[in-house]
């Protein structure tokens, strides 16, 4: 997929980027893995490297902080879309994120968030039930011990 224009959605707040310093070190039709730097400086995160996994509906990103050190592991559940005309993936950030301390702790955030979305009528019924299956089958593979396999992704890539 050489030229692949990466864009990250984001529904809070209501934003589209596109990711025009991300560097694509891999892609086929079962996932794409980049390695960037921070879009806004943070007093914690500096840079890192993100697997989309295009048939399963979730990102797994690694964080660094400046020095190298792991920062977390950051599950995002995401819709894809692609534009073929454009040659251009657009990432939809589906609001519920699960977070791995690098003591392998386990935390689902921004629950609250997509029941915000609910009340407010600002998503699909379809994208919310998307989102919560997509979460639930994240959290399947982690609770099965299989999330060794997901970052083996990443991990290979890092130089």
């Amino acid at each position: 997929m050489p030229n692949l224009k990466l864009f990250r959605k984001r529904i809070i707040p209501n934003e589209c980027v596109l990711l025009k310093d991300d560097i694509i070190l891999s892609a086929n039709e079962e996932f794409i893995i980049t390695k960037w730097n921070t879009l806004k400086p943070k007093k914690d995160l500096h840079h890192g490297y993100s697997c989309f996994f295009l048939k399963e509906g979730f990102k797994i990103s690694k964080f660094y902080r400046e020095d190298n050190s792991l920062m977390c592991w950051y599950c995002d559940i995401v819709d894809y879309d692609y534009n073929e005309e454009e040659h251009s993936l657009t990432a939809t950030d589906l609001l519920a994120d699960v977070i791995i301390e690098p003591d392998g702790f386990v935390r689902v955030v921004d629950l609250d968030e997509l029941a915000d979305i609910l009340e407010q009528h600002n998503l699909s019924e379809q994208l919310i039930v998307l989102s919560l299956r997509r979460l639930n089958h994240l959290l399947g593979l982690i609770y099965a011990g299989e999330f060794d396999n997901l970052k083996a992704n990443i991990e290979k890539w890092e130089a």
